[in-house]
């Protein structure tokens, strides 16, 4: 009898054992799965390796603007919004907003192709509702919440929204255009914002790692963009180290 208990003794100290191990292993995976998508999709990402940098560039007439993927579901989106949408009322500049949504949100790609569907109803819609969106993310928590979001957008702007916005799938295939763009590029985080330039004497593009130096790289990217007239092109009485004569000097 004796003997029984020492054998059940034992079974139960190795079942807890074990039971402990793996306890202890799904911890340490879900720990390491964290850390990987914080390396992934934080804000302390490293700088991105491009691939592809002929998208990096500024639209046709512009020498400076910012470059922008994103997923509108994406809370680290949501606190670089505010900070770019500032920093282009400040400068003037273009702001390229391009879609990558990830998927395991659930509700992003359909605010992608809502954000497109907008766009097509008057200028600047779009983007107003992006910010909205952005603004109001932390309430928006299922895809049914975002229905009701936009529908209210909707009724405030007068515009009545149809059962189905994209019945053939052409603003969702630009979503799915945009996500391919960025994997080509090799976006890696979200978001990813670039500051680009045009016929620049310094780097053509810098990913903007550190947003607190946000101004600073667009500064110094509208330095290196900055057109010079050469000495000979200018009028004389402008180069440098000739001054107009005066009445008396000529005399």
């Amino acid at each position: 009898m004796s003997r029984y208990f020492a054998l059940d003794h034992r079974f139960r100290t190795h079942s807890r054992r074990a039971s402990l191990f793996l306890s202890l292993t799904a911890a340490a995976l879900l720990l390491a799965t964290a850390a990987g998508a914080r390396a992934q999709f934080g804000p302390s990402s490293p700088e991105t390796p491009v691939h592809d940098p002929s998208a990096l560039r500024p639209p046709a007439g512009a020498r400076v603007a910012i470059v922008e993927f994103s997923d509108m579901e994406c809370p680290d989106c949501a606190r670089a919004n505010p900070l770019l949408k500032e920093a282009v009322a400040r400068y003037h500049i273009p702001w390229v907003r391009h879609d990558f949504p990830l998927p395991y949100h659930a509700w992003s790609q359909i605010a992608a192709v809502n954000a497109r569907w907008f766009d097509t109803r008057g200028k600047g819609l779009g983007d107003e509702y992006r910010d909205q969106v952005f603004a109001n993310q932390t309430s928006i928590y299922n895809p049914g919440v975002l229905r009701q979001f936009t529908a209210k957008f909707a009724a405030a702007h007068h515009i009545t929204m149809p059962f189905a916005i994209d019945p053939q799938g052409k603003l969702a295939a630009a979503v799915k255009a945009d996500t391919a763009l960025g994997q080509r590029i090799g976006i890696q985080h979200t978001p990813t914002i670039w500051v680009v330039t045009a016929k620049s004497k310094g780097a053509p593009l810098i990913e903007v790692v550190d947003r607190s130096r946000l101004y600073q790289l667009i500064d110094q990217a509208i330095a290196d963009t900055s057109s010079r007239e050469p000495d000979a092109k200018r009028p004389a009485a402008l180069r440098p180290g000739r001054r107009k004569k005066t009445a008396a000097a000529a005399n």
